[in-house]
């Protein structure tokens, strides 16, 4: 399968990676790719960006390298109503918004609850991704979830470094298998994320594709293999979706 995108990556702005956004770029346009999105974290991971650097977004180029870039953040889903830890102000500064559960921040609650939340997240319109719902840091009900991001056409992300062996997330790989087979089943498209935290690991989606070719999933239900079906999937020629 071509590749022709990765969106969700990010820098040492995001105080716990390793390459400079230059390096990004370059390391993205010598794999091939025509679009890169940085996602640095959002302020409630510890050491990551102040809202200062979203505001600033506006001086960086989105064309660098020969590649287009789209800036923005992984914004933190806090608990079960599924609010997000940037406000609107800043969400309208973003060109692309990703959302994702991660331990240091989020309120636990039952299955349900965790799964109200991110369904409101799904259905929040600022939403471009939710990143790695299936590496099992909240127990989901994926039906429900599925079913959402169909109805608001988000993006679910099929989330590479989650899957490493030396991550030790033992649901990660049985969590995503379910994603795709419902994904597959309503016709939902998914999107893989390498979450690359050094310029080495941009689209690198190998424990993805395994999943994939596993669940026999339709290469054209992937926005990675073209940058104009992702775009036109999530309406962006508006910021706000």
């Amino acid at each position: 399968m071509k590749i022709e995108l990765d969106v969700h990556t990010h820098t040492i702005a995001s105080g716990h990676a390793f390459s400079t956004l230059q390096e990004m770029a370059q390391a993205a346009a010598g794999k091939g790719l025509k679009l890169l999105g940085i996602t640095e974290h959002s302020s409630g991971i510890p050491g990551s960006c102040a809202p200062i650097y979203f505001r600033n977004l506006y001086v960086v180029p989105r064309q660098m390298y020969g590649i287009e870039l789209l800036l923005g953040a992984e914004i933190n889903i806090l608990d079960t109503k599924g609010t997000l830890d940037m406000d609107e102000d800043y969400l309208k500064m973003l060109d692309i918004r990703i959302a994702g559960i991660h331990s240091l921040c989020y309120a636990q609650g039952t299955i349900e609850e965790n799964t109200h939340g991110m369904v409101n997240a799904i259905c929040n319109p600022y939403i471009h991704i939710i990143s790695h719902p299936g590496d099992g840091t909240a127990k989901l009900l994926f039906e429900p979830v599925v079913q959402a991001a169909k109805e608001h056409h988000t993006l679910l992300e099929i989330n590479n470094s989650s899957l490493r062996p030396n991550r030790h997330k033992t649901e990660a790989r049985p969590n995503n298998l379910e994603i795709l087979r419902l994904c597959k089943r309503y016709e939902v498209p998914v999107i893989l994320g390498s979450d690359a935290h050094i310029s080495f690991d941009i689209a690198t989606y190998n424990f993805a594709l395994e999943l994939v070719n596993e669940t026999e999933f339709p290469e054209e239900l992937i926005m990675n293999a073209s940058v104009k079906k992702f775009k036109e999937y999530l309406g962006m020629s508006s910021l706000n979706r």
